[in-house]
């Protein structure tokens, strides 16, 4: 394994980590209730601070097409949820979420940075890094 294959590996734990603790933060010292959208996210990318940190630790860097998937799904659902936030057109026809509703804007930074948002830039770091490192393993053999 390469230096800059062990690097992308630390490098995706970290945001993961960051991304997890972040949610925790927002729920559990900041008391905002996710929506289901956000617990859909969270079961994308909570198993990735797991995955990623023993691959990290193992050395494996053949985790790449797992923590792609996880990672493209999941900011799939973020892409929507933030679609729904942001675009009337979604917002007006989006389903109902149960006790929080999914429209709902909890952070509003800049006119632009919410929740879905963040989690967004979070899954579309790890989905970058993975095909690099998916790739960096072709060139190898």
């Amino acid at each position: 394994m390469t230096k800059r294959q062990e690097n992308s590996l630390l490098f995706m734990w970290a945001v993961s980590l960051v991304a997890t603790l972040g949610s925790l933060y927002f729920s559990q010292v900041r008391g905002y209730i996710p929506c289901e959208l956000c617990w859909v996210q969270r079961i994308f990318m909570y198993p990735l601070v797991f995955v990623l940190g023993v691959a990290y630790v193992q050395k494996n860097p053949r985790i790449a097409m797992t923590s792609l998937v996880l990672s493209v799904i999941g900011g799939s659902v973020s892409l929507y949820h933030y679609g729904i936030q942001k675009l009337r057109f979604l917002s007006d026809s989006a389903p109902s979420c149960g006790q929080v509703p999914c429209t709902g804007e909890y952070i509003n930074y800049l006119g632009f940075i919410t929740i879905p948002f963040l989690a967004l830039i979070a899954f579309a770091l790890i989905a970058g890094t993975s095909v690099y490192l998916w790739k960096s393993l072709k060139e190898e053999q």
